[in-house]
């Protein structure tokens, strides 16, 4: 069963190109999540296959939209902003997060700035501070006007 899990992330990459997603959605919201991320994904990007793995017991999908056979990887990156937002409507939607275990990174600082409230972002900016307060955990990766 782990080798199983173990190289999905691996027969991911074999298949190519996709668009990914680290989400958490609440266990009860799961089934719903996954039907409705996949027709959204599916109306930007028609013919794309879901690839969809990771920790459901507590909640946290890795849903990849991978490339349709139809498109070229540029024509399908251009699709990247579309199919992010539309993914990310739906995890609100159930009162998920679109960031779980690998965070926001670099790929999702507008997203979250878009999605949070100036005190919610002013609340994490203040437990970065307090954590890190020389600014070297990962740093220009979330608040990059932090020092």
């Amino acid at each position: 069963m782990w080798r199983l899990r173990e190289t999905i992330a691996e027969a991911e990459r074999a298949h190519g190109l996709a668009i990914k997603h680290d989400v958490s959605i609440p266990t009860s919201h799961i089934h719903a999540f996954m039907d409705e991320a996949a027709a959204a994904a599916l109306r930007v990007a028609p013919g794309a296959e879901i690839i969809a793995f990771g920790h459901v017991g507590d909640g946290n999908i890795h849903f990849s939209v991978a490339r349709p056979r139809a498109l070229e990887d540029d024509a399908f990156l251009a699709l990247q902003p579309r199919i992010l937002e539309g993914v990310h409507d739906v995890v609100e939607a159930h009162g998920g997060s679109i960031s779980a275990e690998h965070g926001i990174g670099v790929l999702k600082k507008a997203e979250l700035a878009r999605r949070k409230s100036a005190v919610e972002m002013g609340v994490m900016r203040a437990v970065k501070r307090a954590l890190d307060p020389k600014g070297i955990m990962n740093p220009r990766v979330l608040f990059v006007d932090e020092a």
